[in-house]
């Protein structure tokens, strides 16, 4: 689980290495500047004309150090160092000497003066993750001149104008490429800043990992290693009672194929007995397309009775089960009279939100599963994606459960104020009945024991991983909801330590 520290926290985290390491911070400088060295090397071949900007910072140092070390291994490198009212930082100066005599240097006084077309690739190395305010005078007009070429731009840490903590507003390059030194930042988890970030990754810089343990944080990006520790063996003399018999509240005439993804989600991810409570219309399609669940009647053409709930381990409700008077009706008697963890999406929220008043009811330790829209109508709209944020941490502590912003880089925010942001995925599931198969998934895992948060967390992630799998196999643009309970023993092997 990797942790997504402020931009304080990152300054104290760079200072802590320099003193506690110890390593001078011109040496630290060069080792991260190699780092993206060796990133870049590797995605654009030399020979390439290379135009490096620079702030005179340390993010400009940094950008200094890569111009010297990519004109060392035959890469045709300009730099230009833009000259506004940003004092030079003594570890810039340090690589401005260093730099070789015979590499074309410019300073930028004027925005004219930065001219582009000739270059394949600019490296953006204005402004680092200290920023504390937009770009304005000629730093806003060079980032226009870079965001208007035609080179492929990549970004030294942080995309310049970006701030990472916070909704940023004035010039702010665009990058194809977002480089980030050891961690990555807030900032690019949030759909508002995808087309500033472009494509990001993290490289190793080496700061203290000392540091990084003990600093107190609230986002984390989950990994490989941390849904493989959520993940329980199976015992040798285990039988099916042991994993629990699971309720899928789904599917009404017309919508029977989301009531088919989520029961088969359910069994896929390992839970012992699947009942489906479904309508009449929905009966000889689900014995028939899946044999391993049992069914309950629970009206004619849509839901409008509810058996007795209370011996199931765990209820998924709401995909495709419309949002009639009776339905309504049937969902306010399970919230009654069941007080076990439940997941609650598709139409279970659109009637939460159209009854509001029927979300006190919700029991607490439940997963609710909104994608945007429906998070939308629950709690209203937001200025930006980090007013949204806080409203999802806000809906998570006021129904005391768990809710699970569906998209990419899904956030799963607990009642404690916690999120954890999820990696796996990709735009191929975003079709009709993802998030059924996720609802699926979830049900089956809390019918299992896993604790909410927990089954959140490893049930994005799986979610994800089967839909990188299928796009894998099949391409981004033929992916269809029921490739992702076809791959998803596929990435619980991938999970598996």
């Amino acid at each position: 689980m990797q942790k997504i520290l402020s931009s304080q926290q990152i300054k104290k985290l760079d200072q802590f290495t320099i003193e506690h390491e110890p390593i001078a911070s011109i040496d630290l400088m060069e080792r991260a500047s190699r780092a993206f060295f060796d990133w870049f090397c590797l995605k654009f071949l030399p020979p390439q004309r290379i135009a490096v900007v620079c702030g005179t910072g340390n993010n400009g140092g940094d950008g200094l150090a890569i111009a010297r070390m990519l004109a060392e291994v035959g890469y045709i490198i300009n730099v230009f160092v833009v000259k506004g009212e940003m004092p030079e930082s003594l570890d810039f100066q340090k690589n401005l000497t260093r730099l070789d005599s015979k590499i074309s240097k410019t300073e930028i006084r004027q925005s004219s003066e930065l001219v582009l077309a000739a270059f394949d690739v600019v490296i953006d190395a204005i402004f680092g993750s200290g920023l504390s305010r937009p770009p304005s005078g000629l730093y806003a007009e060079v980032i226009e001149r870079i965001n208007n070429s035609q080179a492929n731009v990549v970004a030294v840490d942080i995309p310049s104008g970006l701030m990472m903590d916070s909704h940023s507003k004035g010039a702010i390059v665009q990058a194809d490429y977002t480089v980030s030194f050891q961690l990555p930042k807030l900032a690019f988890l949030m759909p508002e800043n995808a087309k500033y970030v472009g494509e990001w990754i993290t490289v190793d810089i080496k700061l203290s990992t000392s540091f990084i343990k003990q600093s107190d944080c609230k986002h984390f990006l989950v990994d490989r290693k941390a849904a493989a520790k959520i993940l329980k063996p199976r015992k040798k003399f285990s039988h099916k009672g042991s994993y629990g018999h699971a309720l899928l509240v789904a599917g009404s005439l017309g919508k029977m194929g989301a009531a088919v993804l989520g029961a088969k989600a359910v069994m896929r991810s390992g839970a012992g007995l699947l009942t489906v409570l479904s309508p009449k219309c929905g009966y000889d399609i689900l014995q028939t397309a899946v044999p391993e669940a049992m069914v309950e009647i629970g009206g004619s053409d849509f839901l409008e009775y509810v058996p007795d709930v209370l011996s199931y381990q765990s209820i998924g409700i709401g995909p495709g089960i419309g949002k009639q008077d009776k339905t309504k009706k049937a969902l306010e008697f399970i919230l009654r009279s069941y007080q076990k963890s439940m997941v609650l999406d598709a139409d279970a929220l659109n009637i939460l939100s159209e009854n509001r008043q029927m979300l006190e009811r919700v029991p607490q330790g439940c997963i609710l599963t909104p994608h945007p829209k429906e998070f939308e109508w629950l709690v209203g709209a937001w200025s930006d994606d980090f007013a949204r944020l806080e409203k999802q941490k806000l809906l998570a502590k006021q129904v005391n459960s768990v809710i699970v912003l569906k998209g990419a880089f899904s956030s799963i925010a607990s009642p404690d104020g916690n999120v954890y942001f999820n990696p796996t995925g990709n735009p191929g599931m975003a079709t009709g009945g993802s998030g059924d198969v996720l609802t699926g998934i979830l049900t089956g895992l809390l019918a299992q024991g896993y604790d909410p948060l927990d089954a959140a967390i490893l049930g994005v992630y799986l979610h994800g991983l089967a839909g990188d799998l299928a796009a894998y196999e099949l391409g981004m643009d033929s992916v269809v909801a029921s490739d992702l309970v076809h791959y998803l023993p596929g990435a619980f092997k991938r999970v598996k330590p």
